[in-house]
């Protein structure tokens, strides 16, 4: 049995950072929390001084490393991808197809079932983001690849068995019982890419809609007399909202509005990353058209943005600077909320007895200096 001892650092836990405790892991997970000097026992990890924080859980990762999702549908794709977020403290992410081909989706899903097997580190299942969406708020997706699904798609979209599968979709573009029937098939839908009303939003929200993809980009707004998905969003206690903190997709104010309208726990941080995220080149090809990033900003030849240069370290530090929350609540949006909305809260987002010991430790600047997958880094 391997023995971890995590002491001399700023430890997040319920009651918030906490000086003198230690953390004690083993076999990968937390067994205990601690106060006073650390136990003899087992390997001693100093923290020097730094900020100890749950792993970041990141739901909307397109790419990295170079690597785009819907352009590599493997294993090693998706390892790629993994590799280059762990360097900043993403220790549990789901790879992101952007709308394709039935074909291309079913190789997508296998490859994250057969990654999930073969023990990827970091890979909790797969989002879909379409193809089941609104031309009008298609952003960078290609409306050539959307269509209504049927029952064998339906069945297939969610067939992933040994992982979490998100799909995004239009509620105003399927019938309802298409979204019942994808929840009960144990899915997790959002509504995104969305042209609905609120009423048609509303309606999609009973049918079993949990959450809301990158809120306020590519959806109806919030208007005096037509509240759109975003007021149905900001309204609705008890559906989860990712945003991505990067000081261009969404204005700070907005942001600081959907954390004040929404209840604590229901805004989680997303990065919606692309493939220049730890890779080494500032373009790549999505449909056959080159993307690219500049100033950090990814925009597709239109003009449009294309998915974040973002990365999860980084939405955890604007989220403190630009909206001025405090540095554990920054962090709770990106491990504690993202894992209570995938479902996994009792294993992953904590650091806390029985939990997965998937750990980040910051400096004072919110920049990671080590990060561990279940005790190993």
């Amino acid at each position: 049995m391997t023995t971890r001892i995590f002491h001399n650092g700023h430890v997040l836990t319920a009651r918030g950072f906490e000086r003198d405790a230690c953390v004690v892991v083993e076999d990968g997970h937390v067994v205990a929390l601690l106060h006073g000097e650390p136990p003899a026992r087992g390997e001693r990890i100093d923290l020097q001084g730094g900020w100890l924080v749950p792993g970041f859980i990141d739901v909307q990762v397109n790419g990295g490393g170079g690597v785009l999702f819907n352009n590599d549908t493997s294993v090693e794709g998706i390892a790629a991808i993994g590799r280059a977020h762990r360097r900043f403290g993403t220790t549990g992410f789901l790879p992101t197809l952007i709308s394709d081909d039935a074909a291309v989706m079913r190789r997508a899903i296998e490859a994250a079932r057969s990654a999930i097997a073969q023990g990827v580190r970091g890979v909790l299942g797969i989002h879909l983001e379409g193809p089941y969406l609104a031309p009008a708020r298609k952003g960078t997706h290609d409306a050539g690849k959307f269509r209504v699904p049927d029952a064998a798609e339906i069945a297939m979209a969610a067939s992933l068995d040994n992982g979490v599968t998100v799909i995004t979709l239009a509620p105003e573009c399927v019938p309802m019982e298409t979204i019942r029937a994808l929840v009960e098939r144990g899915a997790i839908v959002c509504a995104g890419h969305t042209a609905a009303s609120y009423e048609q939003t509303r309606a999609g929200l009973d049918a079993g809609i949990a959450g809301f993809t990158h809120l306020y980009n590519a959806m109806t707004p919030l208007q005096g007399r037509e509240p759109g998905v975003v007021g149905a969003a900001l309204e609705d206690a008890g559906s989860w909202c990712g945003v991505i903190v990067d000081g261009v997709h969404v204005h700070p104010a907005s942001l600081k509005v959907a954390i004040a309208a929404k209840p604590q726990g229901k805004v989680l941080l997303v990065t919606d990353a692309m493939p220049m995220v730890g890779g080494a080149t500032p373009s790549f090809d999505l449909y056959g058209e080159t993307i690219t990033a500049v100033d950090g900003v990814v925009r597709n030849a239109a003009g449009a943005l294309a998915g974040s240069a973002l990365d999860m370290a980084s939405a955890v530090r604007n989220t403190e600077r630009l909206l001025g929350l405090p540095l554990d609540e920054a962090c709770r949006m990106a491990s504690q909320y993202p894992a209570e909305f995938l479902g996994l809260g009792g294993e992953l987002g904590r650091i806390a007895p029985g939990y997965r010991a998937d750990l980040v430790l910051l400096d004072a600047g919110v920049n990671v200096q080590r990060c561990w997958i279940g005790g190993d880094e």
